[in-house]
């Protein structure tokens, strides 16, 4: 559903969209599928399989001041990195959607 608002689009100029496949088969099945090549040619990066991300490990770690909107199903300070950043979390779809506008924004205006 991402990459059914993503198509034909551009992420937003002030906006990183990170892809991090949870593991090796969803990476491969979602490259299969020419998901992740549809994603990236929007304008996403993508990642390795790792939950580097949405821990705070590496790989995207917001500074003080940031904003995030995330598909993890985790969210408290300093979860991605500062503890001065802002992590919300949502849908693929409404991820994609912010992706696109640079600002959290409803999915369903792009669908």
């Amino acid at each position: 559903m991402a990459l059914r608002i993503l198509k034909g689009r551009t992420v937003h100029k002030n906006t990183r969209l990170l892809v991090s496949p949870a593991s090796r088969e969803i990476w491969k099945k979602a490259d299969r599928e020419g998901i992740l090549g549809g994603l990236a040619e929007a304008g996403a990066v993508i990642l390795a399989p790792t939950c580097g991300v949405c821990v705070g490990l590496h790989s995207g770690l917001l500074a003080a001041g940031e904003s995030c909107i995330s598909s993890s199903n985790r969210n408290f300070m300093g979860r991605m990195g500062s503890r001065q950043a802002k992590i919300f979390l949502g849908s693929p779809m409404t991820v994609a959607a912010s992706a696109l506008a640079g600002q959290i924004a409803d999915p369903r205006e792009y669908l």
